[in-house]
């Protein structure tokens, strides 16, 4: 038997071993400084879980730090301060981009009117509806003007037919933002319930126009517009006229944008009217709705007083009407040529 610290002596071996046999059990808590015992950080973790569980099964929200901050409100003074920093500097931004666009437009038009011949100006006729019109009533909207005449076998109402398809494809597209105008150059032979009656086969919107021959004068040198009648020509018999085959396109303005002749087609101008259009929309420049006829009709402007222009043209009675053929002067003559 050994004693003393003999006794004492183990192999490590033999401790090792010891230890290997003997279950190890985990405790969960640690002792405070009195030996009781206190959760540990596992059972913290655990009660903090199913307290949440809880929360969420009793259908309270669930507190988080993200919304601890939203009860605190997200506008404070860094934001205010970031917020009109912003608007000041949007407005200014804008403020120079109007500028920009106000002198670029100046830019074009400038461009646009050199080498361009000057057509248009005042006019004062009357409508078919026997109302006064001026070239004001046609400012705001765009205006395809056509100059002829109601005896015209062919080629004024080709035309008139591929201006009024024009209008009514613009209209679809883009709205009603075009006058049709029709201006006789025949003013001894189209009065006006004549000029009401010929533009009815066309576009509804059609302005027709006629007046004294000094008034169509005045409208057709504005213009740049010829026509001649051949000589000793009498209204109360049938003639051509001879005149230029072109309708205009003006802005809302007055101003002129394009002209188109017999040979071009109605695919051809209405994609260059509708470029015009568009590009004037582009440039934020104003522009209302195309309805100068209904306009000249209802906002109270009387009846023009020139009853000559509501009766046929008769021959002098005293006279026998004059024959074209023979060259004899006409009982009322027709002016050979207006410009």
């Amino acid at each position: 038997m050994t004693t003393g610290a003999a006794a004492l002596r183990v192999s490590p071996l033999a401790v090792a071993r010891g230890y290997a046999r003997v279950p190890y059990t985990f405790r969960a808590y640690s002792t405070d400084g009195k030996g009781q015992e206190k959760p540990s950080l596992t059972e913290k973790m655990k009660s903090a879980t199913e307290r949440l569980e809880n929360e969420a099964a009793a259908g309270q929200p669930r507190r988080t730090a993200a919304s601890s901050k939203q009860m605190m409100g997200p506008f404070n003074v860094p934001a205010a301060v970031l917020f009109i920093a912003t608007g000041v500097g949007l407005y200014f931004y804008f403020q120079r981009e109007k500028r920009r666009m106000d002198e670029r437009r100046m830019q074009q038009m400038q461009e646009q009117s050199v080498g361009r011949p000057m057509i248009g100006g005042p006019f004062s006729l009357v409508s078919s509806t026997g109302h006064p019109m001026t070239d004001e009533d046609l400012l705001g909207s765009f205006s395809l003007i056509y100059f002829g005449f109601t005896n015209c076998p062919d080629i004024c109402p080709e035309e008139l037919d591929k201006m009024s398809q024009v209008v009514d494809a613009v209209d679809h597209e883009l709205g009603p933002l075009i006058n049709p105008v029709f201006i006789t150059c025949d003013p001894a032979r189209d009065r006006v319930p004549l000029v009401a009656e010929y533009i009815a086969d066309f576009h509804p919107r059609m302005v027709g126009l006629t007046g004294s021959y000094d008034d169509v004068k005045k409208a057709c040198k504005a213009y740049r517009v010829y026509f001649s009648t051949p000589p000793g020509a009498d209204p109360t018999q049938d003639y051509l006229v001879d005149h230029s085959i072109f309708f205009y396109l003006m802005d809302p303005e007055g101003k002129f944008v394009d002209a188109f002749g017999k040979s071009t087609t109605k695919e051809e101008v209405l994609a260059k009217v509708r470029d015009y259009i568009k590009r004037w929309k582009a440039e934020g420049l104003p522009m209302r709705e195309a309805d100068a006829k209904q306009r000249a009709a209802s906002d109270g402007r009387p009846i023009t007083s020139n009853a000559e222009l509501f009766s046929a043209p008769e021959a002098n009675p005293s006279k026998p009407p004059a024959v074209v053929e023979s060259g004899a002067a006409p009982a009322q003559p027709v002016p050979q040529r207006l410009i």
